[in-house]
């Protein structure tokens, strides 16, 4: 019997109260699946072995056209390799801006010799642009241009769109670099304002 011939059913032979109650007790259990469904996909997720996993995002001030990059990259056990930022000026908008931290991502993975990296994101026009084999026409075309071309010096390079909850140790570091002035390099750590963050994202991988 298919769905919408037994939802038929049940509401033809049940009076109107139980009717609703059944309505009910469906739309609850649909609300609990989707709220675990978010909350599964809602966590930073370990690299495959052998892969760095490295997650940019991108602050940005309109005022000052002042944007930075903020980068955590972290192996297939979820321990922080590096963390680091960038300040850039004159940036003509968000999405350059979200470019930048990108192109940033993928220079740290050559900078620091990895030969299989993903570069984790959450902003869904970066990533495709960064997947497409198609030439880029738009005013980020430099910059997708430069990340197409290190590309080939990784074995194996991946780009991945993630909600903004996946990636809030980059954000914060992003947000807190612009905020300050001050850019950072930091090697197996994260600055001490996202070290919670830090451990609820491993510790989210260790519990499943």
């Amino acid at each position: 019997m298919e769905f919408a011939e037994w939802l038929t059913e049940v509401f033809v032979k049940n009076s109107e109260s139980q009717c609703r109650m059944f309505c009910c007790t469906l739309w609850a259990i649909w609300g609990k699946s989707k709220a675990e469904s978010y909350k599964s996909t809602s966590k930073w997720k370990k690299p495959p072995d052998q892969f760095v996993k490295i997650n940019f995002d991108a602050a940005y001030d309109g005022k000052s056209k002042q944007s930075a990059a903020g980068i955590v990259a972290r192996d297939n056990e979820g321990k922080v390799l590096l963390s680091c930022s960038m300040i850039y000026k004159h940036v003509a908008s968000p999405f350059a801006a979200e470019a930048l931290a990108s192109r940033k991502a993928i220079k740290t993975g050559k900078e620091m010799k990895w030969r299989k990296i993903i570069i984790e994101g959450d902003s869904l026009s970066i990533i495709k642009k960064c997947r497409s084999n198609i030439p880029d026409k738009s005013k980020m075309c430099a910059y997708i241009i430069d990340i197409h071309k290190l590309q080939s010096s990784f074995q194996e390079c991946r780009f991945e769109h993630v909600p903004r909850a996946v990636n809030s140790l980059a954000h914060m570091i992003a947000k807190a670099t612009l905020r300050d002035k001050r850019i950072l390099y930091l090697v197996e750590v994260v600055p001490e304002y996202a070290e919670d963050q830090s451990g609820r994202d491993r510790g989210g991988n260790q519990i499943e």
